[in-house]
């Protein structure tokens, strides 16, 4: 069965779209890292399921004080940077939003590995 709902990508405060926005005007590492996001935005807008999906176990806490999250999914970049994000939909359509990147380093130490 297809899915006809509508899918769109937000960020998961506006902290963390005055960022993305920021990297486009950095330097030359951050604009491509800023192209990198957009290919994913462009992707999950595509289907939201392209992430990995993360065992519950392994959420961080951070996550669901503040963002209060049901789901949390982990998208690949290039070069070892992971975007994070959770789903939240209804019959009607279907958002993924944007909660966090970073370096694999980082992420790894998020995730506690």
């Amino acid at each position: 069965m297809i899915d006809e709902r509508i899918k769109r990508v937000a960020f998961g405060d506006e902290s963390i779209h005055k960022a993305f926005i920021e990297l486009k005007s950095g330097k030359f590492e951050e604009k491509t890292l800023a192209t990198y996001i957009q290919k994913a935005i462009d992707d999950l807008k595509m289907n939201p399921l392209a992430g990995i999906r993360i065992q519950k176990r392994l959420w961080p806490h951070i996550y669901i004080k503040k963002f209060a999250i049901s789901n949390l999914r982990k998208y690949d970049l290039p070069n070892g940077w992971r975007l994070i994000y959770t789903l939240e939909g209804n019959q009607v359509e279907i958002v993924s939003i944007i909660l966090e990147w970073f370096p694999h380093k980082e992420y790894e130490r998020r995730f506690k590995y």
